[in-house]
């Protein structure tokens, strides 16, 4: 049998000597309750990129999701297998989420992949073929005149982010409940190397630091 790896046995091992204790009746509460978040957050499945700490948030907080680039596909009840789909069906319809967000981030390895037009990596393709779906049909993804690549990267990163809430709302369960003020649809973008946090605001269509916004 092959050797468990050796620092997450350790961390366990901190989780029930530290955190278990404090938190003890909490996970006892949810084993018994279940669990009934407020907000979903889809994000990347970067590693440097964890929804639960950005947002210091406790078990039983959040629902994520995470996938390459924070992508949401289209509603299409196809007949097909469709994991983001689903999660964002049970989030919905039986947890009842209020709040739903998109969490996209610098450095993005999809992203990168897909301005690079990188070569497969095996016969099936699954990064390039989930890539895909980024643009829409015919659309063309360009680098701006006088725009560096750096910026070209940022802009498509947080574009990835738009087009995700663009995508939520065809899901007709996601439209009814937005639309009826029931749930709430936003977008954020983290820089890794700074640990920021910018969150968008539809109506400018931009994105704003979150340290400049007022918390009540």
């Amino acid at each position: 049998m092959a050797s468990f790896p050796q620092h997450l046995l350790k961390g366990y091992r901190n989780f029930t000597t530290q955190r278990l204790p404090t938190e003890q009746s909490r996970y006892r509460e949810l084993s018994e309750r279940g669990q009934a978040p407020e907000v979903m957050v889809i994000g990347c499945c970067d590693s440097r990129v964890s929804p639960e700490v950005i947002f210091d948030a406790g078990p039983g907080e959040l629902f994520v999701l995470r996938n390459v680039a924070n992508l949401v596909p289209v509603y299409a009840p196809d007949g097909a297998v469709h994991g983001v789909s689903a999660a964002l069906e049970y989030a919905v319809q039986v947890l009842r989420v209020k709040h739903i967000v998109v969490l996209g981030h610098a450095q993005c390895g999809g992203i990168r992949a897909f301005v690079d037009k990188t070569a497969p990596l095996s016969p099936g393709d699954f990064i390039g073929k989930w890539m895909a779906m980024f643009a829409r049909a015919a659309e063309t993804v360009e680098q701006r005149d006088q725009e560096s690549m750096q910026e070209f990267i940022t802009r498509l990163e947080q574009a990835a982010v738009k087009r995700s809430l663009d995508n939520l709302m065809t899901f007709p369960c996601i439209k009814i409940l937005a639309e009826r003020g029931k749930l709430q649809l936003h977008g954020a973008y983290f820089g890794v190397a700074e640990g920021s946090l910018a969150v968008w605001d539809a109506q400018s269509g931009q994105f704003h630091a979150a340290s400049e916004l007022a918390i009540s």
